[in-house]
């Protein structure tokens, strides 16, 4: 295979050291925190583990080797916060631990939520096979509910459409939450003329419409630019004392009128919003409101919410996640330096969100060597053992914009080499390599990089066909990278034929 011009790009390079692999502790807390003065739990080691290619089972493992018992109660409550933080396959591997390993029985609801992260991780048919696995007598409502949440959280209407049909065949006591997760699938598929059959039919069965409930219908009339129905319904809401109603009514309708580019409404529905908020839901409020007022261009707004935020005390790494990327977004790296600062000296779980904002804007900048600088330091304190697919993606758009192509190509390859659930490249700093080695004749790297994307789902094989024909018979049509955005339909094939090659709501507990 031919590689890239000259000599290995790396070589003497400040990229070179930012990828040495040096030594690395997973008992990482904080900058001023001793592992040995650290608290210690269950929760905070596994909460350590945030790599989410790296399994779990080696800390359970670890604390059982060191005599410490694991109830079934804590094994649920940690799959609770692993779900939380979106980690499900870790949540996967410890609810599979609780009945393989410890050999605790699981109640239903635990089979709901195993469901449920099957879905997530390995995709829908694998699910279903864990479905059929379950003993007739044992699917009860809860496994239903998972079922049709699962199948919502995949867009797969008519099988969703098919479980809630079964669900009231069989005089399960549907409630709330099944007609909310079939509304809001309704909602993402655009179908908006069937959520007022299916709130009327909760009317006529006496389910009483949630705020949830509301808000969906109120977020499909923003979704469709509709602000004359948004209104009105909003106004409905506003004067019927039975409904529901809570601040995220007002933040709805603040995002809409500011895709309507309605600013001075958009601010009004804010200033609802914050009289809205209760001591209990102050900090998600908080945090949805830095995003907004950053939206609205308000700085001042912004650095006042913060302070109200830091008031309540201890600060979560999603608010100090909102609050740098607000900054970012505002061109205030100053201030994004200080608050990543203030975070560095006091976290005590390392979310790799947070820099990775940082590095991301200093790249897109131009500031590559800052760049650089600060992943190296991450490395040398042993806060990371290696940039992540995300950090290689930001270097090489910085590489790019920087006119270091062949760093460019090289770190993108590392990146989709590294690759994660959720991760995309930067299309135009993909283009951009394509070009490059277009020019240079590098056609073997060109078709080598669009071929670690297909293997790995991001477009189907026949996008991968064009791009190549386009890279080998002329200029790059570069709309057929678009593909790699909307081909959703292959990612979910990709996930589900993976998972089978390999062997939102849910209504359960864990």
């Amino acid at each position: 295979m031919k590689h890239l011009i000259g000599s290995n790009p790396w070589t003497n390079s400040g990229i070179s050291r930012v990828l040495r692999v040096l030594s690395y502790s997973t008992k990482t807390l904080s900058p001023n925190t001793s592992p040995s003065k650290a608290r210690d739990s269950l929760h905070i080691r596994a909460s350590r583990t945030g790599d989410p290619k790296a399994s779990i089972v080696p800390v359970l493992n670890q604390w059982l080797e060191e005599g410490k018992p694991i109830k079934q109660s804590m094994l649920q409550t940690l799959i609770r916060q692993l779900r939380s933080f979106r980690r499900f396959k870790h949540a996967l591997e410890v609810s599979e631990y609780m009945s393989e390993e410890m050999n605790y029985d699981i109640s239903t609801g635990d089979m709901a939520v195993r469901l449920d992260l099957i879905s997530k991780v390995h995709g829908v048919a694998q699910a279903e096979k864990y479905l059929d696995s379950i003993p007739v007598t044992m699917r009860t409502f809860q496994v239903y509910g998972a079922l049709l949440n699962c199948y919502a959280h995949h867009k797969c209407l008519e099988k969703a459409e098919a479980t809630m049909h079964n669900m009231r065949e069989s005089g399960f006591p549907i409630n709330v939450v099944s007609y909310n997760v079939m509304l809001n699938l309704y909602r993402n598929l655009g179908k908006h003329d069937k959520l007022d059959d299916l709130m009327q039919e909760m009317k006529e069965k006496g389910i009483k419409h949630d705020t949830f409930t509301n808000n969906i219908r109120l977020n499909a009339y923003a979704s469709s630019s509709d602000i004359e129905g948004m209104e009105k319904f909003l106004t409905k809401m506003e004067n019927d004392v039975e409904i529901s109603f809570d601040w995220h009514a007002y933040v709805v309708a603040a995002n809409a009128y500011l895709k309507a580019r309605l600013t001075e409404k958009a601010s009004q529905m804010l200033n609802r919003a914050e009289q809205l908020v209760t001591p209990e839901t102050r900090r998600n409020a908080y945090e949805v409101f830095l995003t907004i007022y950053t939206n609205l261009g308000r700085k001042d707004d912004v650095y006042r919410i913060w302070i109200l935020y830091g008031n309540l005390g201890k600060l979560r790494n999603s608010g100090y996640l909102c609050m740098i990327s607000s900054l970012v977004k505002l061109d205030d790296l100053d201030g994004a330096e200080k608050i990543l600062v203030e975070w560095e000296s006091g976290y005590t779980v390392f979310d790799s969100r947070i820099p990775n904002v940082m590095i991301a804007a200093y790249c897109k900048r131009g500031f590559i060597e800052k760049a650089e600088a600060y992943i190296s330091n991450l490395i040398e304190r042993s806060v990371i053992k290696e940039p992540d697919a995300f950090i290689l993606n930001s270097l090489a758009t910085g590489y790019q914009i920087d006119g270091q192509m062949a760093k460019a190509v090289e770190t993108m390859k590392k990146a989709i080499l590294a690759s994660i659930s959720g991760w995309k490249p930067n299309i135009v700093t993909l283009a951009a390599c394509l070009r490059f080695l277009k020019g240079e004749n590098n056609i073997e790297v060109a078709e080598e990089l669009l071929q670690l994307l297909r293997v790995r789902g991001y477009f189907s094989i026949d996008v991968y066909d064009k791009l190549v024909m386009n890279i080998r018979d002329r200029n790059l049509d570069e709309s057929v990278l678009d593909q790699i955005k909307g081909d959703e339909e292959t990612g979910r094939l990709f996930v589900e034929e993976s998972a089978s090659s390999h062997g939102g709501q849910i209504e359960g507990s864990s």
